[in-house]
């Protein structure tokens, strides 16, 4: 058990359930782990192959069912309700910025600028979630509205701007 919401538990380097909660390790990192967790999932999205939008939909629905057992797995295992190395949940919410974002660098730093504004400044209701919704849809769901929000807004950039 881990009484820190910020030290790294060693069991992440050891179970593959709490590694991928932790974003493959990016939130390991010592200062600011959900922007580490974001640029990793920014790496993903790079990876991704090509999708039509019903596939990356789906793509997405699944990684958050896998999130809410895999973040809530992790933080009953460690002992912490939200820790701030659990980053599965960015991934999941910076991947719903990005559906349907247009292609470019210039796209996918925006969405990364975007989500991170909102989920570091959680407006409501993101910070009302964050605070009253528990386990591991109370670790992935304002994220996933963050997200969504920040989708909303790079949407409407795209459109302003082609």
């Amino acid at each position: 058990m881990i009484e820190s919401r910020s030290a790294t538990p060693a069991s992440v380097w050891r179970n593959p359930v709490h590694f991928a909660a932790f974003g493959f390790g990016s939130g390991a990192a010592p200062v600011a782990p959900g922007t580490f967790g974001t640029a990793m999932a920014a790496l993903l999205y790079v990876l991704l192959p090509a999708m039509s939008p019903w596939v990356y939909a789906t793509f997405v629905l699944m990684s958050f069912v896998a999130g809410i057992w895999l973040c809530g797995t992790t933080a009953r295992d460690i002992g912490v309700e939200d820790h701030g190395g659990i980053v599965w949940d960015e991934f999941v919410g910076y991947w719903i910025t990005m559906f349907m974002a247009p292609a470019g660098w210039w796209w996918i730093v925006i969405g990364f600028l975007l989500f991170r504004l909102f989920d570091i400044v959680k407006p409501w209701p993101i910070r009302w979630l964050d605070r009253n919704v528990a386990g591991g849809f109370g670790v992935m769901i304002d994220d996933v509205l963050a997200g969504l929000m920040a989708l909303l807004c790079l949407q409407l950039i795209a459109r302003i701007s082609i």
